[in-house]
């Protein structure tokens, strides 16, 4: 009768042990189920934060471009405008150059003739009296 109550012992031990087995890996299991939703939701964070910091990073990086790109635009039209005032200098001076040349050679024309020079004196003077 000893040997059954122990062994009636021993199993009830074994179930007990089993109860407890079961409870801590049901606690386990749920302790690992908090753990793993505690991680996605860290996950979640650091996806957005890092979304959130690559965004930043490319709008940053469009304003400076589209800043450096409008320095490059107002630079260009500053160019372009000073070319055209040099190139209308330079046209301007060359349309004085010719139109000096075209007035001495019709002037050199006219005071080969005496008869010529006579009649341009007396038509300034007529000028300058006049005013």
């Amino acid at each position: 009768m000893g040997a059954i109550h122990d062994r009636e012992q021993y199993i009830d031990e074994a179930l007990n042990k089993a109860e407890l087995a079961k409870k801590e890996m049901a606690r386990l299991t749920a302790q690992n189920e908090d753990l793993m939703l505690q991680a996605r939701a860290e996950r979640d964070v650091i996806l957005k934060e890092a979304k959130a910091l690559k965004d930043g990073i490319l709008n940053e990086a469009k304003a400076q471009a589209q800043a450096e790109g409008d320095k490059m635009l107002e630079k260009a039209k500053i160019e372009i405008a000073n070319q055209k005032k040099a190139a209308l200098a330079e046209m301007k001076a060359q349309v004085s150059t010719l139109s000096i040349e075209i007035a001495e050679r019709v002037l050199r024309g006219q005071l080969q003739d005496k008869a010529k020079q006579q009649e341009l004196v007396a038509g300034l003077l007529k000028d300058v009296e006049l005013n």
